[in-house]
């Protein structure tokens, strides 16, 4: 194996792609030679121009990952539009933010929903695909994308630091049952990055320094920081690396 990172020849369906870590995985992963699917509710069009700028195919599919209505339908689009289906990226998540004593019902099961109930189905829907590839020799790679919340508690978000925490026993019972049979799955834990997800955090002056100072790179992190562990989970590099949840924080974890 000359480049064990190369992706050419692979196709990847990132989920929320439009915008921020989404975006960033998917450029990435085109810039290794695979061509992307982008999966969400708002046209990618930024995305598209990046990925077919680096001379890679790329298809947008309309879906709303609050249910698991469209998840059969976005692995069959990929598959029919890009001509098979060897890496996911399971991104698309959302947030809700109110302290835990007035939290609501319907708060909870819109985070619980999106963030890992539509994650495992459509997950469950690529492998089924890629468990036929591995007959090939062909195999797969799930990288689901976790949180610093699958490590801490966090604070008045009660759903999604339970969401994230599920995601990374989800990221370990699948890489048990699958990892014999040619699909690796891993996690990305992204720290706190500059993302719609935490514009409320930034744009609070006293939360936004606190957690500056917290951060040993003594940043913000970019999508494009991302990219280099997601290429690293999605190619040949990883292929003895099951169930694992990779930290990508600036440092966080390790104060």
């Amino acid at each position: 194996m000359t480049n064990p990172f190369n992706l050419t020849g692979k196709v990847a369906l990132v989920t929320g792609a439009n915008t921020g870590i989404g975006q960033g995985i998917a450029v990435a992963l085109a810039g290794a030679g695979a061509d992307i699917a982008a999966a969400g509710r708002s046209a990618p069009v930024e995305t598209r121009t990046a990925v077919e700028a680096l001379g890679r195919r790329f298809v947008s599919i309309q879906a709303d990952f609050g249910s698991t209505e469209p998840v059969q339908r976005v692995v069959d689009e990929t598959i029919a539009g890009l001509g098979g289906l060897d890496i996911l990226v399971n991104n698309a998540g959302i947030i809700r933010r109110q302290d835990s004593i007035d939290f609501s019902e319907d708060d909870w099961d819109a985070v619980m929903n999106t963030n890992l109930k539509t994650v495992f189905f459509l997950t469950q829907a690529a492998a089924r695909h890629m468990l036929a590839n591995g007959a090939q020799g062909r195999g797969g790679k799930v990288i689901n994308i976790a949180s610093l919340l699958s490590f801490q508690g966090g604070i008045r978000v009660p759903s999604y630091t339970a969401s994230k925490s599920g995601l990374a026993g989800l990221t370990k019972i699948l890489a048990n049952e699958w990892a014999a049979r040619g699909i690796n799955v891993n996690a990305i834990a992204p720290g706190y990055f500059d993302t719609n997800n935490t514009e409320a955090l930034r744009s609070d002056e006293t939360r936004n320094r606190s957690i500056l100072e917290r951060i040993p790179a003594g940043r913000w992190g970019q999508p494009s920081d991302i990219g280099g562990a997601a290429v690293f989970l999605a190619s040949g590099a990883s292929d003895y690396v099951h169930g694992v949840t990779l930290p990508v924080d600036g440092g966080w974890l390790a104060r």
